[in-house]
């Protein structure tokens, strides 16, 4: 098993969910109401309702997170463009540093003067902001 970090409010969700609805009989976290193992059917009518709530209308029948693993690239892409290195991104999704940057480089954007201000700043100049 491969221990990944998780930013504190999601551990804060994940502690409480229990006492707020239990855990299976076996253990799990999550569980059908009846306890049993959640059906595809049913995360597919939860990400139906999700995309609906989430999505401007416009965009609710684009192929925009039509997969349950479109959750994660949209994951990976923000910790990249929120600035998280890319050494930690990469251990967090479980990817090597050369896939990470192989699928998800074209990701990145944005940054430009930003990280125009950094190299600045590490040559012993000023920002330009």
């Amino acid at each position: 098993m491969r221990i990944v970090p998780l930013p504190p409010p999601l551990v804060r969700i994940l502690r409480e969910h229990p006492e707020e609805f239990g855990r299976a009989k076996d253990g799990r976290l999550f569980a059908s109401e009846r306890g049993n193992v959640i059906a595809a059917s049913s995360y597919s009518r939860v990400r139906k309702q999700t995309r609906e709530l989430a999505l401007l209308p416009s965009r609710v029948s684009s192929v925009l997170v039509t997969l349950p693993y479109d959750l994660r690239h949209a994951g990976v892409s923000q910790w990249l463009n929120s600035g998280v290195p890319a050494p930690e991104v990469a251990a967090r999704a479980g990817y090597s540093v050369d896939m990470l940057l192989k699928i998800y480089a074209k990701c990145i954007d944005g940054q430009e003067q930003e990280m125009n201000d950094r190299i600045l700043k590490g040559l012993g100049g000023e920002e330009t902001r």
